[in-house]
């Protein structure tokens, strides 16, 4: 049977070195598969080789998970972009910067690629930039160390989307919520750090935690709502 159009878009926590995160386990569980093919996409980063070889680490002895990647610098590392993503299970896409993820996407038709592997049932998924790109739009520290607003991501999922919603050193909550209220974001959801949102199409059905007491939040004009994301 296919699967649903899936998405989990997180705010991660750095495992132990060479472990896997909570949240990354649970997506490949998303996946049904007792071997699921992942491929990490790291173009927030600018494809840096240290944080390719990191994530390949974290599955390297996996029983449940094998290893790939793609990378657009300085060109796509596979012939076939649209062949080979359309074969994984999962799609796991690095923070970083999600303003210059949008663009170098664009640019390679990879948002057209990725629309056509969600509507196929491989799960999309990642973290910060990597949670941002799937909705409407977020805040971001792409421009500056200042957040600014990016309101022209992929827009899979109609939501607005603040990442590491509880981070004490940027007003991201502050923030998040006057953009939402005045109209320059449309609703959405927050997540704190190690919590994430399993959407089945366009509905949110779950938040999860790998962190006791983070939580995902509802956020509308005038509304900021606890989830009670589940623990994993």
């Amino acid at each position: 049977m296919p699967r649903p159009p899936q998405i989990f878009a997180v705010s991660p926590v750095a495992p132990p070195p060479g472990q896997r995160s909570a949240l990354l386990h649970h997506a490949i569980s998303l996946t049904g598969v007792p071997r699921a093919k992942v491929c990490f996409v790291t173009t927030a980063v600018g494809d840096d080789p240290a944080a390719i070889a990191s994530l390949h680490e974290v599955l390297r002895t996996a029983d449940d998970a094998e290893a790939s990647h793609l990378q657009l610098f300085p060109q796509p590392n596979v012939r076939d972009v649209r062949s080979f993503l359309l074969s994984r299970d999962l799609i796991w896409v690095s923070g970083g910067s999600v303003v210059n993820l949008l663009a170098v996407w664009r640019a390679h038709r990879l948002d057209e690629i990725l629309r056509e592997c969600w509507d196929a049932g491989v799960v999309l998924g990642g973290g910060s930039a990597g949670s941002i790109c799937w909705h409407a739009g977020g805040t971001t520290d792409s421009f500056s160390d200042d957040l600014d607003p990016v309101t022209d991501a992929l827009r899979f999922l109609p939501y607005s989307n603040s990442v590491h919603h509880d981070a004490t050193n940027q007003p991201r909550k502050v923030l998040f919520q006057r953009l939402v209220d005045d109209g320059t974001l449309p609703a959405g959801y927050a997540t704190d750090d190690g919590t994430g949102l399993h959407y089945v199409g366009t509905d949110l059905v779950e938040a999860v935690t790998a962190r006791p007491g983070a939580d995902a939040y509802r956020v509308e004009p005038g509304v900021h709502r606890p989830l009670g994301a589940r623990p994993i």
